[in-house]
């Protein structure tokens, strides 16, 4: 199994003035092919080949006087950073992301590298720069397939390593039990509701950050740009946000450990986010509950432990369903927390009873797709 950890990485004065010429060298390279793509379509309508056209000028430009200064640099890093933009402009023709943008030296930094690496106790190995201190806090057992090294805007240098532990993967669970499966509801207030009542409060962490970060911003502002007290400020605002960014990533790692580890089947909704943020209302809250991001832990994490992770439609009425008789509302406006069932007459809290539905649902989903749900009887 393919697993990955991230480092905390020390280099000395020597080992970090190499690593940000490696990451000159890389944003020389895309930059570069990305210009000359533009360039060479503009003038002659011609669509080069990132692999196959601008790929071999990297040896050629190596040779020259010009660009001798390459052969510095790790050349499988030069040579990852034209794939990248290769599968970025294949991304942008499919539609399904922007056109590819320019790299700078003040936004995150990062270099591939996946040949003569490794990693040891308190120690990680690249390519032309030896071992770099790290703080490994876990085991690497296994072979490690490659290293990406990253600078983030608080100017801290990281190592996220790819291994293989040599471990076969978990084998998915053959029956699934009713009642280990659980059915939730992604919410504002709370944020997590479980269709077995129990709600997980939401931390609402830019919201409690929010004084500080108002406070850096403008003292941000107030800075000239180009002088030191600029970078200073720019560090101290830059650590704020990662801090707020730690805390959330944090409390959503152990809510979906939690979920995962006390439950057989997680069923949640497919939620069209780029498409919710477009409310000017709610977009910072929805965008602070990291709605995304506990979707994508809980999927790597079901499948690590050989359990379902189950995501029902988009447009799937939860909140309009009866979870006792199944009638279905005409209309229901999102200022209304309950409603009575005209059907069955059982009241319904909102987000309860859409999580109790999703549930339903993903059961009804994982019997069709062939998986054994079972009844446990007395």
């Amino acid at each position: 199994m393919l697993k990955a950890v991230k480092f905390r990485l020390y280099p000395k004065p020597d080992q970090e003035t190499f690593l940000w010429r490696q990451w000159g060298a890389v944003r020389f390279v895309w930059n570069k092919a990305l210009w000359l793509k533009q360039r060479f379509y503009k003038r002659s309508g011609t669509n080069l080949s990132v692999i196959h056209e601008l790929k071999p000028l990297i040896a050629r430009a190596k040779k020259s006087k010009k660009y001798a200064w390459l052969k510095e640099s790790d050349s499988v890093a030069l040579q990852e950073s034209l794939r990248h933009l290769d599968k970025a402009f294949t991304r942008f023709f499919k539609k399904e992301a922007g056109f590819p943008k320019w790299k700078s030296r003040r936004a995150e930094q990062s270099s591939y590298h996946c040949t003569t690496v490794s990693v040891g106790d308190g120690w990680v190995r690249v390519p032309k720069i030896g071992k770099i201190k790290a703080v490994t806090h876990r085991v690497v057992e296994g072979k490690v397939k490659s290293i990406t090294l990253s600078a983030d805007a608080t100017g801290a240098y990281y190592a996220s390593v790819l291994y293989e532990d040599g471990l076969p993967e978990a084998e998915p669970v053959q029956a699934v039990y009713e009642d280990e499966v659980v059915g939730i509801d992604l919410g504002l207030k709370d944020l997590v509701i479980e269709s077995n009542g129990h709600k997980e409060p939401n931390p609402k962490h830019m919201k409690r950050a929010a004084k500080n970060l108002c406070r850096k911003a403008k003292a941000f502002s107030r800075t000239k740009k180009g002088s030191r007290r600029h970078e200073k400020a720019r560090k101290h605002l830059a650590k704020a946000h990662k801090r707020v960014s730690n805390a959330r990533s944090d409390s959503l790692h152990k809510i979906s450990k939690r979920l995962i580890d006390e439950n057989q089947a997680v069923c949640a909704e497919s939620l069209k986010i780029k498409n919710m943020v477009q409310n000017c209302h709610l977009a910072k809250a929805i965008h602070d509950a990291g709605w995304g991001k506990l979707c994508i832990m809980l999927a790597y994490k079901a499948k690590r432990a050989g359990k379902r992770f189950e995501q029902i439609g988009t447009f799937y009425p939860s909140s309009k369903t009866c979870s006792v008789c199944g009638h279905k509302l005409e209309e229901l406006s999102l200022s209304t927390r309950s409603w009575t069932c005209p059907n069955c007459g059982t009241h319904h809290d909102r987000d309860l009873n859409a999580a109790r539905c999703i549930r339903l649902e993903g059961i009804r989903k994982m019997k069709a797709a062939g998986q054994s749900v079972l009844k446990h009887t007395a």
